[in-house]
């Protein structure tokens, strides 16, 4: 199962076409909606947006965020329809602010006010990480990333900026978080590039990046995802290498490490 952590801003139904995706190839897909950075964030005095946003990027948010994810994975396990999952193949995903909860789920260490924080979820064994925003003023990335253990796939585009008030970043910093991660532990991981697009065309929002562009780098992002997925079951990667010379005209720059 894949238990995925929407971008900031969004909401637990803003990607279903990954959703979707994974179930009709035998992956169940849970849905987190994080209360305090979702869309309500959008909704009100629009001279307050600001404030709204830079309140849903703090520290206790994104550890708030991790908790949701935890809370909604007990609750499903324990649920009738949670038998059905198999909970040695856990993998946490998430877009954007998502990405930032996806690597805090799956190892990283940060410090704040202090105290390092470690809130992994042993339960996961990979994670997907799709436009990957650097820990604004936590520091370098190798110290908060070097130590995930687990395999990894990033996603990002060569246009890929994040344009928040104070919260700015591109495409050099989803490469940096890539080279970080594993660094010390030599996890597996793959990175992929989209030549274009943007930040938002890995969102169910149509149009964004190109009207032309947008629903090709969408069905190659979900075919990359089961792609990985199989991958770590099957330790064959022979359908990434199939995945990379299907889409050569799409992608900037592919590579992947041995599982």
């Amino acid at each position: 199962m894949v238990v995925f952590s929407h971008g900031i801003g969004g909401s637990k139904d803003g990607y279903s076409y990954l959703g979707r995706y994974f179930a009709a190839h035998g992956y169940a897909s849970l849905h987190v909606q994080h209360v305090g950075s979702d869309r309500q964030i959008w909704r009100g005095n629009p001279l307050a947006l600001v404030s709204r946003l830079s309140d849903a990027a703090q520290d206790a948010e994104a550890l708030n965020r991790v908790q949701d994810v935890k809370f909604a994975l007990d609750r499903l396990l324990v649920d009738p329809v949670g038998k059905v999952i198999n909970v040695q193949r856990l993998v946490a995903a998430g877009h954007s602010y998502g990405a930032n909860t996806t690597m805090l789920l799956a190892g990283a260490k940060v410090d704040m006010k202090g105290r390092t924080v470690w809130v992994k979820d042993p339960r996961f064994s990979a994670a997907i990480l799709i436009s990957a925003p650097p820990f604004y003023g936590l520091g370098d990335p190798l110290k908060i990333v070097s130590e995930i253990d687990v395999p990894t796939l990033h996603i990002t585009a060569m246009a890929d900026d994040i344009q928040i008030p104070g919260y700015n970043s591109g495409v050099d910093d989803r490469l940096a978080l890539y080279q970080a991660t594993g660094a010390s532990t030599q996890a597996a991981k793959i990175l992929a590039v989209f030549k274009d697009g943007s930040h938002s065309i890995f969102t169910d929002r149509m149009g964004t990046g190109g009207a032309a562009l947008n629903p090709k780098v969408k069905v190659a992002t979900r075919q990359l995802a089961v792609a990985f997925l199989n991958w770590l079951q099957a330790k064959d990667p022979s359908s990434l290498d199939l995945w990379s010379g299907q889409n050569a005209g799409l992608l900037a720059r592919f590579e992947k490490t041995a599982l």
